[in-house]
């Protein structure tokens, strides 16, 4: 059995941490399955078919336990290899609230678990965002150590009291400590115009 800080990358979150290892030490109590047999392992033979003898309460136990133990470890190593490299287990939300270039904007982004290629498909909702001229929109980016680190989508405004919904998408390996913000751009710019919404302190 692997050591369990060869299964789990260190930047898994204390909760997260603390079930997996629960998992982990449960399982290497519970040793490997038994072996089989060779009597079992030859498969059963017609005489035994024909008479369906009662299988043993131990063995069925034994065999239960078995089963649990492997559908444990899959859960285990399934999670690690989704994970691995850093990553996101699961969907969260994010609040975003206006700067000074926006103060009546408010938003929630939405992360997605990532699909099977590593898309993690968003979903913004905000409202108070201003319409923008003809050259204008807005652009969401992903922000990594405090630093604008990369675009995941742009979208623009219409500036109604509905406000918008949009769908982005963010197609890099996230970590768990990434964050987002809006900005405002014009048709042209090649880096990050002003910031519009950021995330709630």
């Amino acid at each position: 059995m692997p050591h369990f800080d060869d299964l789990i990358e260190p930047d898994v979150s204390d909760p997260e941490r603390s079930r997996l290892e629960q998992v982990h030490e449960l399982l290497v109590a519970a040793g490997p399955p038994p072996e089989l047999s060779p009597r079992l392992e030859a498969g059963p033979t017609l005489a035994m078919t024909l008479s369906r003898p009662a299988k043993p309460r131990g063995r069925r136990v034994a065999l239960l336990a078995a089963t649990l133990a492997i559908l444990a470890v899959a859960f285990v190593l399934g999670y690690v290899a989704g994970n691995r490299g850093g990553g996101l287990a699961s969907a969260r939300t994010m609040q975003l609230s206006g700067t000074h270039a926006a103060p009546t904007a408010l938003a929630a982004l939405k992360i997605m678990p990532a699909d099977t290629s590593g898309n993690w498909p968003m979903r913004l909702t905000a409202t108070g965002l201003p319409k923008l001229g003809h050259d204008g929109y807005y652009e969401v980016f992903l922000v990594r150590n405090g630093k604008i680190y990369a675009p995941c989508g742009a979208f623009v405004s219409k500036g109604s009291a509905r406000g918008i919904d949009v769908t982005l998408n963010a197609p890099y390996k996230l970590q768990p400590h990434d964050t987002w913000v809006v900005t405002k751009q014009k048709r042209g710019d090649g880096k990050a115009g002003t910031v519009v919404l950021r995330p709630t302190t």
